[in-house]
């Protein structure tokens, strides 16, 4: 079993009234985490319901509302429980039905999962407005990897043993840089039914999820697309140029990739502007929420190391730790780039405080501080600022700003 972080969160939500709503992508690892809160509550003493809409039987109490509180009622009696509800997206106007449910003030907690598809095709936000709190679940990030693969030895000092055992991290880095973070390909050990797993994965995302959700009569032009995007990781994107390779119109693809981002196989981050007129305006640029996926999708699985843009890897892998924290906190991730082609990867947005942050794919003897990375400091003038490598630690002041440079692991850690 993989602990995930973000499990204490949702088992601590279980004492609000309002439904507990857990989505991502499917085999993300939902339906696991769903019978690990029902089996500790059972230990508790507590009654439970579980329902699995992707299971014909437990389908049909989902007709109408009576007919699944007579369901209820009948297994667990009247004085309260907790009730499950699986893959809920496979129930029509699921919004609608779960509200009428929240709204009778029944004396049942309600926790419910589904597919990224959940929020796009049922309308559940609107539907359930004041009513619920969601949970995204993503996929086993880096930190998680580490526990699971050291048998959870490291739990009280992990950052004891990243810096003693760097080269076994760097191992794990590269596995994880080549096959990701889907549960099921975390606990695998072959290489050949990694690559099976995630061509299953990945056809079932674009066969099930995306041809269903969009109607699409060419899913062959929408795979085409993510291909393009996992060549292009941490570039702008280019509409036209898009448009034209995929032989998608303007507003189909944006539409398109609006859907990839809410299923949860892109993010997009956009400029990093003082002007919010021109940040919402300027070109963003697309990251991967899992490498795996994205390597499977060009054909490149387990040639990190080999292959080109190993360093974009590395880039992707460094925004999915910061995209995390910044979720955590409520920040934002951006990236700068000025029409003089100066850059910078990552700012880290606080809202009173700006994080510019720089990623080298590579094992730095001394501090080599960019001309852009230059810029950003003397413009915004930060108090602080990172680069991140491989493997040097070490610090300097340019100016007002303390620029720490950090092997990637430290980052894990960093709370900025």
């Amino acid at each position: 079993m993989i602990k995930r972080t973000i499990y204490p969160s949702i088992f601590r939500h279980l004492k609000a009234k309002e439904i507990t709503i857990i989505t991502g992508a499917r085999q993300i690892g939902k339906t696991t985490l769903l019978k690990q809160i029902s089996k500790e509550l059972v230990q508790q003493n507590k009654k439970i319901q579980f329902f699995n809409l992707d299971i014909p039987s437990d389908n049909t109490y989902f007709a109408n509302q009576e007919n699944l509180l007579q369901k209820i009622k009948l297994e667990i009696g009247t004085k309260g429980g907790y009730i499950f509800i699986d893959e809920i997206q496979r129930k029509e106007n699921a919004g609608l039905f779960l509200k009428g449910l929240y709204d009778r003030d029944l004396p049942y907690k309600w926790i419910v999962s589904g597919s990224g598809s959940l929020e796009l095709k049922e309308k559940i936000q609107e539907s359930l407005a004041g009513r619920k709190r969601m949970f995204e679940m993503y996929p086993v990030t880096f930190a998680e990897l580490l526990h699971y693969k050291t048998d959870y030895k490291y739990e009280s000092d992990l950052s004891a043993y990243l810096t003693i055992e760097h080269q076994q991290v760097r191992l794990l880095l590269k596995e994880y840089l080549n096959y990701g973070g889907y549960p099921r390909i975390v606990t695998e050990e072959s290489s050949k039914e990694k690559r099976l797993l995630l061509e299953e994965i990945f056809r079932s995302y674009i066969e099930r999820d995306i041809t269903t959700l969009l109607s699409l009569n060419r899913p062959d032009a929408f795979t085409l697309l993510i291909r393009l995007l996992a060549d292009r990781i941490g570039s702008p994107i280019n509409y036209s140029t898009l448009s034209n390779q995929t032989g998608i119109s303007l507003p189909t693809l944006k539409k398109y990739l609006w859907y990839a981002e809410k299923t949860f196989i892109i993010k997009i981050i956009r400029p990093f502007f003082r002007n919010v007129k021109k940040e919402l305006t300027k070109t963003p640029i697309a990251y991967f929420v899992d490498l795996g996926l994205r390597n499977y999708s060009l054909g490149l699985l387990g040639n990190v190391g080999e292959a080109h843009n190993s360093g974009l890897l590395f880039e992707n892998f460094i925004f999915q730790i910061l995209y995390e924290k910044a979720s955590n906190n409520g920040w934002q991730v951006k990236y700068w780039r000025t029409k003089d082609k100066a850059e910078v990867d990552f700012v880290l947005d606080k809202g009173f405080e700006v994080v510019p942050i720089e990623v080298k794919y590579q094992e730095l003897k001394r501090p080599t501080i960019s001309r852009s990375f230059r810029s950003f400091m003397e413009k915004y003038q930060p108090k602080k600022a990172y680069l991140v490598n491989l493997s040097l630690e070490t610090e300097l002041e340019i100016e007002n700003t303390k620029v720490n440079i950090i092997p990637y692991y430290k980052l894990l850690e960093l709370d900025f």
